[in-house]
This record gives C-alpha cells, sequence and structure tokens, in this order.
C-alpha cells in the first residue's frame, strides 16, 4: 500500500509491480477539495484506509470498497490548534475502537478522535513543544500504535523514540542517532526500526536501550537513499521504505545490506 503524495494517489501493487488498487477516482473527494496524502494505512477492521493529507492539514478515512471518503477531520488548507484544526497532521492511524490516531506536528501533541469528531486522548500539551514525556513532546511525527495498546512516539526535535504503555507510562524513552528520526516501528524482537529523513538516508535499528543493531546508509550509487520516510518491519525480517526523494519504495534485507525488491523508477 503505497501512498504516492506526488501523483495524489494512493496505490496497492502486487509483487510483481502491478496495480490492484487505486484512490481517488472519480465521486472520490469532498467537493472543492484535491488530495494529496502523506500516509496511508489500513485500518483493524479491515474495510477502510486511514490517510493524512499534511499539506492540507486534513485527515480522511476511505472505504475501500467504495473509493470515497467517509470521514475527514480538520479544516482544509486552515491550520489551528482549537477543537477540530490540525497543524501539520502525520501517520494517522485507524484503531480498532473505531478512533483514530495521529500526530499532530505543528501542535506539539498526539490526539485520539472518535467518529463523531471529538479529542478523547491526547498525549503532550499543545503548542509545548519541549522533550518532557509524557507531560509534553517536541515535534512529533510518529505515533505508532501497539499491540499492548500503548503508543511508539517519534520526535522530530532532539532525535527521540518514546514507548508508552496503554496508560501513558513511560516504558523507555531513547535517542536515535539520526538527523531527522521519521515515523518509528517496532520489529517482532521489540527493537526500534527508523527511518532518517535525509540525503544520504539510511534506516536503523536500535534496542530499547538505545544501542545500534545495524543500519543502512549507502552514500552513493542505487543503493543510497533520499528522505526516506517511513520504514516497516515486515515478517521475514526484510524493511519496507520509502524513498522519497528517489521516488520509489524498496524493500531492504538488513542482514545482507542491500535492496532486495523495488517498485518505482529510481530518480523518475
Amino acid at each position: 500500500l503505497i501512498a504516492d503524495r506526488g501523483n495524489g494517489r494512493i496505490i496497492a501493487v502486487d509483487n510483481g509491480g502491478r496495480v490492484i488498487w487505486q484512490f481517488p477516482i472519480a465521486g472520490s473527494l469532498p467537493t472543492g477539495e484535491a488530495f494529496s496524502a502523506d500516509d496511508a494505512f489500513l485500518s483493524p477492521d479491515g474495510r477502510t484506509l486511514t490517510a493524512n493529507e499534511e499539506g492540507h492539514q486534513v485527515v480522511v478515512r476511505i472505504d475501500i470498497a467504495t473509493r470515497r471518503v467517509i470521514w475527514e477531520y480538520g479544516h482544509y488548507d486552515r491550520t489551528g490548534s482549537l477543537p477540530g484544526y490540525l497543524n501539520t497532521p502525520d501517520d494517522a492511524y485507524g484503531l480498532a475502537n473505531g478512533d483514530v490516531v495521529v500526530a499532530d506536528i505543528g501542535n506539539c501533541r498526539v490526539i485520539e478522535i472518535s467518529p463523531d469528531k471529538r479529542i478523547v486522548r491526547q498525549w503532550g500539551q499543545t503548542d509545548v513543544c519541549t522533550h518532557r514525556p509524557p507531560v509534553s513532546y517536541a515535534a512529533p511525527n510518529g505515533d505508532t500504535p501497539l499491540p499492548d495498546g500503548g503508543l511508539l512516539i517519534t520526535e522530530i526535535r532532539g532525535s527521540r523514540v518514546v514507548r508508552l504503555d496503554a496508560a501513558g507510562h513511560v516504558l523507555f524513552d531513547i535517542h536515535v542517532p539520526a538527523t531527522y528520526p521519521s515515523d518509528a516501528q517496532l520489529d517482532t524482537h521489540g527493537n526500534v526500526v527508523v527511518a532518517d529523513y535525509a540525503n544520504p538516508g539510511a534506516v536503523l535499528a536500535v534496542d530499547p536501550q538505545g544501542r545500534l543493531l545495524w543500519r543502512y546508509g549507502p552514500t552513493a550509487g542505487a543503493g543510497r537513499l533520499d528522505h526516506p520516510s517511513l520504514a516497516i518491519p515486515l515478517p521475514d525480517g526484510t524493511i519496507a521504505v520509502t524513498d522519497d526523494g528517489r521516488a520509489r519504495v524498496v524493500v531492504l534485507d538488513p542482514e545482507a545490506g542491500r535492496i532486495v525488491w523495488q517498485y518505482g523508477t529510481t530518480d523518475s
């Protein structure tokens, strides 16, 4: 599942690189709105996608079968911190209870929004952009929901990753060796995998104490990454990476230190 922001679409491709699903189609969007999603994730219900449009300041929920926007939060092309507003929303995930959780970067908070568009939970203090978890966070751009009900929060400022339990208690708070950490995830061993949104970019893994386990970051050649924004561990141990600046999605084998699959034409 690929959020292809530059083309204003979301696509699903199979292993052979064939597009098997695409959004939007005619009638998908509210009147007067364009589409430009930075991220898209399958919701636990299996029937909807949640996507964040950073540049348009909204989060949307998309029905997969009808390919229509069935829910939207935020004011299109308007920033703010009052109820109903967002400021650079990132990583919007649907939750099993029907709510949506999103990292509201410009407002320095992570919020959980109910289907009736109420903020039912908040991590951090609005417009308090300092690293002091669980009280406040410095420009959080990642808010990955975890199986135990907790969150993995990525902070741009200070290059921090914080794991919270379901009650909001800090389980770990670590520095990661990245210039601009983006959208941290957990692998099957509980280690943190994070993209370094830079050029040359990198993908790296650290343990819960912050010790570097591996790093992929060629500085030249076909393997070089340019502003990778999301690195997701796959069940077989490989890592799917959105390599934004080189216009491709790649799958890395961290043990071999090489790209083993690609969708998109490099640098085109």
